[in-house]
C-alpha cells in the first residue's frame, strides 16, 4: 500500500477523476436516454447497470484502445452506429408523448447504452491511460470513482428531460455531432483531415443534423401510421 503515500499516486487520481467529468458528459446524455423510455422504476436499475458496465467497459478498451483506433474504417462504422442510436432515441421521443406511452426494455436501454459508450469511449480512454501512466490500481479506482458521476449526471439529466422536452432533441443532436466527428477522425480519412481540418467540425454539424432530420422524418410516419 506504499502507492497510497505516493504524491504522483494522488496527482494522476485526480487527473483521472477530472478526465471522466469532462469526458461522461455525452455517455451521461446517452444513458438518460436510453433510460427514459423505460418505467420509472426500472429507470434507477438501467442507469446503475448501464454506468457500471460502462465503465467496465472502458478499463477493457485501455488495453486495446490504441490498437483499435490504428484500424482503419472502425470509426466510420462507430460512426454510423452512433448517428443510428441517435434516430432511434429521438423516434422513441416522439412515440413516448401523449397518454398511450408505451415502456421499452430494460435489456434494449442497457445494451443501447454499452453499444453508443464502447463507441464513444474508444478516445476518452486514451486519455485516462496516459494519466494512469502503467497503473492499473490507479485506472481502475479512477474509473470506479467516476461511476457516481456518470449515475448523477444522467439522473438529473432525465429530469430535465422530463420538463424540457427540448433536451431530449439536443441530446440526440449531441449524440449526431459525435458520430459525425467520430466517422471523420478515421485513420483512412487523416490525409484529407490533415489538409482540411474544417471538415471535422463540417462532418460533426452534418451529423447532428442528420440525426434531427430522420429521427423527425421517421416520427411523423410512425404518427401518420398510427391514425
Amino acid at each position: 500500500m506504499e502507492f497510497l503515500q505516493s504524491a504522483d499516486f494522488w496527482i494522476g487520481l485526480v487527473k483521472i477523476i477530472w478526465i471522466n467529468i469532462i469526458l461522461s458528459g455525452d455517455n451521461a446524455v446517452v444513458i438518460a436516454l436510453a433510460a427514459r423510455s423505460l418505467p420509472p422504476e426500472q429507470q434507477k436499475k438501467a442507469i446503475l447497470f448501464g454506468s457500471g458496465a460502462a465503465v467496465v467497459l472502458r478499463i477493457v478498451l485501455t488495453v486495446v484502445a490504441a490498437k483499435l483506433l490504428a484500424l482503419p474504417y472502425l470509426q466510420i462504422v462507430g460512426g454510423l452506429l452512433l448517428l443510428w442510436i441517435g434516430v432511434q432515441l429521438l423516434g422513441d421521443e416522439e412515440e413516448d408523448e401523449g397518454e398511450g406511452k408505451e415502456y421499452g426494455s430494460m435489456m434494449t436501454a442497457v445494451r443501447t447504452i454499452l453499444i453508443a459508450d464502447l463507441v464513444m469511449s474508444l478516445d476518452n480512454v486514451i486519455a485516462v491511460a496516459a494519466a494512469a501512466q502503467g497503473s492499473m490500481v490507479l485506472l481502475v479506482l479512477g474509473l470506479a470513482i467516476s461511476i457516481p458521476l456518470v449515475i448523477f449526471g444522467s439522473t438529473l439529466m432525465i429530469k430535465l428531460m422530463e420538463r424540457f422536452p427540448i433536451i431530449v432533441m439536443l441530446g440526440a443532436a449531441l449524440i449526431g455531432w459525435v458520430g459525425g466527428e467520430t466517422i471523420a477522425s478515421d485513420v483512412s480519412l487523416r490525409g484529407v483531415m490533415a489538409a482540411n481540418p474544417w471538415l471535422l467540425h463540417a462532418a460533426a454539424a452534418a451529423g447532428a443534423v442528420l440525426v434531427i432530420a430522420i429521427g423527425k422524418w421517421l416520427s411523423r410516419r410512425h404518427v401518420a401510421a398510427a391514425t
